[in-house]
């Protein structure tokens, strides 16, 4: 499950700003649904380790992000460690390329890895549908916010 936009801004200056888990919540869709959540982060922000741990209320849940690997101007991933409202865990990533006219394609996407009974349930839901939505909304959110 993906989605993708375009920036009008160079692909380093857009890397820069995803990078930092700290920077997330000015365009996390899931940030507004619970402006009142706890967080707290580990190691060094925009770098390799940082961990974003977030406990709120049911819409957001409690789990943590943490920065599994980072290609300089091009990608970042991140393994996400779902807590409640159940336990999971999944890859996302964001993949950054040049564009034919100078800006940034930028492609934020997941796959899950579930447990039982989880994985029972998500052959009937389609995680496209529960969550494209608010990729398209992050994503929006990134480029108004760095096109400003």
């Amino acid at each position: 499950m993906n989605r993708t936009i375009e920036i009008a801004k160079p692909r380093q200056e857009v890397f820069e700003y995803l990078k930092s888990l700290k920077k997330m919540d000015e365009w996390s869709p899931w940030a507004k649904k619970d402006p009142n959540m706890e967080k707290k982060f580990m190691g060094n922000d925009g770098e390799v380790g940082c961990t974003n741990y977030w406990k709120g209320n049911k819409e957001v849940g409690e789990g943590e992000q943490e920065v599994v690997r980072m290609v300089d101007g091009e990608r970042i991933e991140s393994e996400l460690r779902f807590l409640k409202p159940f336990k999971s865990t999944s890859d996302c990533y964001l993949q950054l390329d040049d564009t034919t006219d100078g800006n940034t394609s930028v492609t934020w996407g997941f796959s899950g890895n579930h447990k039982f009974p989880m994985n029972i349930m998500m052959i009937f839901m389609s995680m496209d549908k529960a969550v494209g939505k608010d990729f398209e909304e992050g994503l929006q959110n990134i480029k108004t916010n760095l096109e400003a």
